[in-house]
């Protein structure tokens, strides 16, 4: 009998609860390993960037120590190439024994003594990504382990599997890590697998089952990645904003601010346009070589206070113009069923030049009947703004770094009389 027919039937001759765990009713904020570490593995001739107990240990002490626990950033995850390449003869899972020589528990406990959650990968195939053991025809007993690990997140993966098998198997195994008691976020790779073969994701599944779900693939360490990414989230993102909110969020992946493939400018442009997406912001960088420059956007209040609005409603992009794409996202305060508002122009230019744009308030869809307060969140000496508020006469003059953004922040101050201000 082979494997797909085996897990069919295990489908139909047993039932799984929903996914109601109660948690990430704001975008989880973390760090994880992959983008910046890979599959790195060989500790003798990397130390400081094999997947390791070391490396996580460390990554604790500085997330506690730099500011990021405290700025919102609780999660701490290890992705792929944890484990050993057998289970245990009780099938279980087990961590490489020379990279994580006191186990997973251990390894959960510390960062648990940090202020920090724990989160780990697994993949719902016959075997992970790189290649190690996976989950299919051992969900129950995998679960079963991270809830004994103390694990709080688990990212399934979804290489050397059936897509046809994901629509049951990945809302079946979310619901046996709710069996377990332990709350753990779960975060579903489905949609990103079925996209690659045209298939629409089952969104009300996914809300129903998954706390979080990547979409599209991977990130690479690159401004073009970024934008190919940003290109696809803005051509369905007014579609994609209707399926986000507390406790369900769309994953365009991981922050990639502070390593190689950005500059300045453009690590601040993912920073605002995740934000504005209300997406999971998950740091993959080493925090113990980040520049000062990139760990301040990585801890900006501001933008982590747009992410993390309680409002929970995810932005989209509203339009592109003179290659400036414009981003924005309703937030509190609430004012006659109104809401303010957040902004983000990305100058896509990249033949060194800043670019002018000039934009309606009504282009913009933004409320004309208010006067705003208008906040920049990633202040420059060559980004400015004009902003004019008259009845006859509401428009943005923006002037946008090369590869940049301006990101705003419009927060209702009354009804609309005659006013002008200059920022």
């Amino acid at each position: 009998m082979d494997t797909k027919l085996i897990f069919v039937i295990a489908c139909l001759v047993s039932s799984s609860s929903a996914l109601d765990n109660g948690l990430a009713l704001t975008p989880p904020m973390g760090w994880l390993t992959w983008e910046r570490y890979r599959c790195v593995i060989d500790c003798a001739y990397r130390p400081d960037e094999c997947i390791s107990e070391r490396l996580i240990l460390k990554t604790a002490d500085l997330m506690a120590s730099l500011g990021y626990v405290e700025a919102g950033y609780d999660y701490i995850g290890i992705d792929d190439c944890w484990a050993e390449h057998e289970r245990d003869e009780n099938q279980r899972l087990v961590a490489n024994k020379q990279r994580f020589p006191n186990g997973m528990k251990y390894v959960a406990d510390y960062v648990h003594s940090k202020g920090l959650k724990f989160g780990i990968y697994a993949d719902f195939g016959t075997l992970t990504c790189a290649g190690y053991p996976g989950t299919l025809n051992h969900l129950e007993i995998d679960a079963e382990t991270f809830g004994d690990w103390g694990v709080d997140y688990v990212k399934l993966d979804g290489c050397y599997v059936d897509v046809g098998l994901m629509d049951e198997g990945y809302p079946k195994f979310g619901g046996l890590l709710n069996k377990t008691g332990r709350p753990m976020l779960y975060s579903c790779s489905w949609p990103a697998y079925q996209q690659e073969k045209g298939i629409m994701p089952d969104f009300d599944s996914l809300i129903e089952h998954c706390n979080m779900w990547r979409n599209y693939d991977d990130i690479e360490d690159s401004w073009t990645s970024v934008e190919t990414i940003m290109e696809y989230f803005g051509n369905q993102s007014r579609m994609l904003a209707t399926h986000a909110g507390p406790g369900h969020w769309h994953d365009p992946d991981m922050l990639i601010i502070g390593n190689f493939g950005l500059s300045f400018d453009q690590s601040k442009v993912q920073m605002a346009v995740w934000a504005i997406l209300a997406a999971p912001l998950l740091i993959s960088t080493n925090l113990g070589t980040i520049k000062p420059e990139f760990r301040q956007i990585l801890l900006n209040k501001d933008i982590i206070a747009i992410n993390r609005d309680p409002l929970g409603k995810a932005g989209f992009r509203v339009l592109k113009k003179s290659q400036i794409s414009v981003w924005k996202r309703n937030i509190v305060p609430v004012k006659d069923k109104h809401t303010s508002v957040a902004v983000a122009f990305v100058n896509h230019n990249v033949n060194g030049a800043p670019r002018f744009g000039n934009f309606t308030f009504e282009e913009l869809e933004i409320d004309t009947s208010y006067i705003y307060d208008v906040y920049d969140l990633l202040p420059s000496k060559t980004q400015k703004i004009m902003v004019y508020q008259e009845k006859s006469n509401h428009r943005f003059e923006v002037l946008i770094n090369p590869t940049g953004v301006l990101l705003l922040k419009l927060v209702i101050k009354d009804s609309i009389g005659v006013y002008n201000n200059e920022v």
